[in-house]
């Protein structure tokens, strides 16, 4: 929403283009900032009533471009080549300039707005091979896994022993 609705901008404009006071009186006047009533009147001057209008705009990178080649050729300000572009809010100009500087034409381009995904979709899980039976398979295959079945069991022997030791340390003393 507008802070200053489209009568009153007019109303300011025609005030200061009747004559009747400098931007700094007439800003004064009606308790806004001079820059404001400045911005105002060279926006309708080169664009007319289109330029009080309300205005949603989304600049692609080639346009951005476009303004900051004009403003670096012609040596314009960030104020002026807004009005000349119609841009309402001279200060994404200054942050073009940056980007550009930065990153060049791929800066300038448009990224999605809000946050990003936390979490990639889930992707479909690979299924297991299917075990072959016992005298399909090689002798060596036989004895891999048997080793493997052999270290596991002893692995759980000796967790399951750690696990009984931690209990025994943990039961409170009897006092007599």
């Amino acid at each position: 929403m507008y802070r200053y609705s489209e009568q009153f901008r007019l109303t300011v404009i025609q005030s200061y283009l009747d004559g009747q006071a400098g931007y700094g009186e007439i800003a004064k006047r009606h308790e806004i900032d001079s820059g404001t009533v400045r911005r105002w009147v060279a926006g309708y001057r080169l664009h007319g009533a289109a330029s009080i209008k309300r205005k949603y705009t989304h600049y692609s990178a080639e346009f951005k471009l476009a303004v900051l080649k004009r403003m670096r050729s012609q040596r314009l300000s960030h104020r002026e080549v807004a009005a000349w572009f119609d841009i309402r809010n001279f200060g994404a100009i200054g942050i073009w300039e940056r980007q550009y500087d930065a990153g060049g034409i791929e800066a300038l381009s448009s990224r999605p707005k809000g946050r990003p995904r936390k979490m990639s979709p889930p992707t479909p899980k690979a299924k297991p091979p299917k075990p072959s039976s016992d005298r399909t398979r090689t002798r060596e295959e036989l004895i891999d896994e048997l080793n493997y079945l052999r270290m596991e069991n002893a692995y759980l022997k000796k967790l399951d022993a750690l696990v009984q030791a931690n209990k025994k340390s943990a039961q409170p003393k009897k006092r007599k």
